[in-house]
């Protein structure tokens, strides 16, 4: 029987699923209200009314998990904004590895390699831009000065171009990416394979199995 190792604990697995369906509700609903031929879709404000109730589940689903998962958390948020020469490396190989499927290139990687911590990094940023950006134009349209709503929805529509971006090409990586594949079974199962751990995570693979067996 293949050997695997934990990735994804159950808490992260829930947060991941309920973020990536809550954000996707935001950036199809935000698509309709973005691209002004869209526009009589979102007659009568019914999108407006599933884009808030996405919004509030996308701001509720962290504020719930950090206090339950804190260290978990101080280490993601740490692990998103360290970064290292390793990681120019990941950068320079990491065409020749996605298009052309060469590895030799590509320096051991964390928990999550670069590409990763690039994408929460983007999650984290935009998440705050969202957050305060959303509640001013939503609590504070009619109190709010002109300039100060405009300005609202410039960085709101900056991050949901950037987000959404990235949000395709995070899904592609894990759904079809055939170097990817176990990416998939890691959010959903938790679980990856030694061979695939080693393979893309072997620094963070060294470290939470040393002195440890792995289950098979």
């Amino acid at each position: 029987m293949q050997q695997e190792v934990e990735k994804y604990s159950k808490p992260t697995r829930i947060l991941h699923w309920v973020h990536l369906v809550s954000f996707c509700i935001l950036f199809l609903t935000g698509l309709v209200l973005f691209v002004p031929g869209l526009g009589v879709i979102a007659q009568d404000s019914w999108t407006r009314v599933i884009h808030r109730v996405a919004a509030v589940i996308f701001i509720l689903a962290p504020i719930i998990y950090v206090p339950m998962n804190w260290k978990a958390t101080l280490k993601g948020v740490k692990e998103a904004f360290s970064w290292s020469a390793a990681d120019i490396g990941w950068l320079k190989a990491a065409p020749r590895y996605y298009f052309l499927g060469d590895e030799t290139g590509m320096p051991p990687q964390g928990s999550m390699n670069t590409g990763q911590r690039l994408w929460w990094l983007i999650v984290l940023v935009s998440g705050v831009i969202f957050t305060i950006t959303g509640l001013v134009m939503w609590f504070a349209k009619t109190t709010a000065p002109a300039a100060v709503l405009q300005w609202m929805v410039f960085f709101h529509d900056v991050a949901f171009i950037v987000a959404g971006t990235m949000l395709l090409l995070h899904i592609y990586l894990g759904l079809l990416h055939p170097l990817m594949t176990e990416a998939w079974k890691a959010i959903y199962k938790g679980t990856v394979s030694v061979e695939y751990a080693k393979k893309h995570h072997a620094k963070w693979y060294e470290e939470v199995t040393r002195g440890k067996e792995v289950k098979s």
